[in-house]
């Protein structure tokens, strides 16, 4: 029997059915893949059921594909979010995602979902190349044909044609303010998604962008955040052991690992669930949360999945379980990031490294190496060449983040071109020399301005550090990179 508000009766999990279809919409979140399921909508259903405000519903956008409103609407939205590792809860049934629409197939629906009086917060986890930025400005690729596509009017297929349209039908109903919570991972989320918007408006004929800008400088906020919790693929076997657990089954079940975390700058333009009573900590220096888990976390991670990679290991908790490449992590975080970091209150530096890496020891997470290494080229700028920069300006040689960037060109250097998950995959290909040294990868990729900029690509010790991991990696494999990262 599949889960659905008609079979609540026959879990032990069981939901109360008439506040269920009490709930009422005030969030659209577009992107809504398993990590929006078993974060921003446990956060919300967290805060309704402390609230007891029913007004919170979730209706969730898919951006790629409507495989998730297959899963979700035969269930009513609801799906079960199951953790895995010490210190796990039971299953838990959330029902806070009232609708599901799949953007690619209804862009309509998703501007007059967002023009709803009764929405007053919009949620976005469309990863780093949802948001449509061109590398090397880092505004809106005006250039991106379905960008072009929005911006000529057609029914809009990106996200950020999607949220501004959107808004401008809000404008036009005068269905009142709302508040954008982007809850990726990039710097300042908030205020890039601020500055997209504003140049797909700017992009607009004046006469119809002009309006809308204003409206938008009055009308709407773009608090940043920062969130965190690891939500690897579900997979058949989760599928059933939910099914186990529940006594139904769900093909909308997610799995995550116990630990969850929400930073929110507490700046919206009208109402919003109260997501601190479930856990959720508003704060005046979310840049130093991101600036943490971008350069400690999501770093570490890629060292790990590259790494990983080269050595054959399938998940990252493989990975971590080789003694060098924890040690590779943990000397990265202490000496190349740590002392380039202004940790935010609250935060131990030391604890919190420690902490990334049982996480990623969790084996019952089973995060793929290829999973994490995919978007190499949307996501080593964020995580490890800020760390880089940030190093060579204070005279330091970033010597275990430079690791960390040579095992990912290696991976674009011998990964088959139809293997290599990366947006810019042909680029980078195009750019690989004939000969596949080290010194010759090596230059050839840091000519990618997209990726490097032309300070750090030009630096001869950076370069150096490079060829030198490159080397040990493609010559002498773990063996050699046992020699050179000390542990014990």
């Amino acid at each position: 029997m599949r889960l659905s508000l008609a079979s609540l009766g026959e879990t032990p999990l069981g939901l109360d059915r008439t506040a269920l279809t009490a709930l009422t919409p005030g969030i659209v979140h577009l992107g809504l893949g398993a990590f929006a399921r078993a974060h921003t909508a446990v956060f919300t259903e967290g805060a309704m059921r402390s609230s007891g405000e029913p007004g919170w519903g979730i209706i969730g956008v898919t951006q790629r594909s409507d495989t998730v409103v297959q899963q979700l609407a035969p269930q009513d939205g609801l799906f079960t979010v199951a953790e895995r590792g010490d210190g796990a809860a039971p299953a838990r049934l959330v029902s806070s995602v009232i609708e599901a629409i799949s953007g690619r197939d209804n862009p309509a629906a998703v501007v007059e979902r967002i023009a709803l009086p009764s929405v007053s917060v919009i949620t976005l986890t469309i990863t780093e190349k949802g948001y449509r930025m061109d590398p090397q400005t880092g505004s809106l690729n005006l250039g991106d044909a379905q960008v072009q596509a929005d911006l000529a009017g057609h029914p809009p297929q990106t996200a950020i044609g999607q949220l501004t349209r959107g808004l401008q039908e809000r404008s036009r109903l005068g269905s009142g303010p709302i508040t954008v919570v982007s809850c990726d991972n990039l710097p300042g989320n908030g205020e890039l998604t601020r500055q997209l918007v504003q140049a797909f408006v700017a992009a607009l004929p004046a006469a119809e962008g002009a309006p809308l800008l204003a409206w938008i400088a009055t009308n709407v906020s773009f608090p940043s955040t920062m969130v965190d919790r690891m939500v690897p693929a579900t997979t058949a076997r989760d599928l059933d052991a939910v099914e186990h657990e529940l006594g139904l089954r769900d093909e909308a079940a997610v799995v995550a690992e116990p630990f969850m975390q929400w930073v929110i700058e507490d700046n919206f333009a009208g109402t919003r669930p109260r997501w601190e009573d479930a856990g959720a900590v508003f704060s005046t220096d979310v840049p130093g949360w991101e600036a943490a888990k971008l350069r400690l976390l999501n770093a570490s991670h890629s060292l790990l999945a590259y790494l990983g990679l080269a050595a054959g290991n399938a998940t990252i908790a493989e990975a971590v379980s080789v003694p060098a490449f924890r040690a590779a992590c943990e000397r990265m975080m202490f000496d190349d990031v740590l002392p380039t970091l202004h940790l935010p209150d609250g935060l131990d530096g030391e604890t919190y490294c420690k902490q990334v890496l049982g996480r990623f020891a969790n084996p019952a997470l089973g995060h793929t190496t290829a999973k994490v290494g995919s978007d190499g080229s949307q996501k080593i700028g964020l995580r490890l060449l800020s760390t880089v920069r940030a190093n060579l300006d204070a005279g330091r040689p970033p010597r275990w983040a430079a690791l960390a960037v040579a095992a990912w060109m290696r991976h674009v250097a011998v990964t088959p071109a139809e293997a290599l998950n990366d947006p810019l995959a042909a680029e980078l290909k195009d750019a690989l020399p004939r000969e596949l040294s080290a010194r010759a990868v090596v230059n050839a990729l840091l000519g990618v301005r997209s990726i490097f900029d032309e300070a750090t690509a030009t630096d001869a010790g950076f370069a150096a550090l490079l060829e030198h991991w490159y080397s040990v990696i493609d010559e002498h494999g773990l063996p050699g990179l046992g020699n050179e990262i000390p542990h014990g």
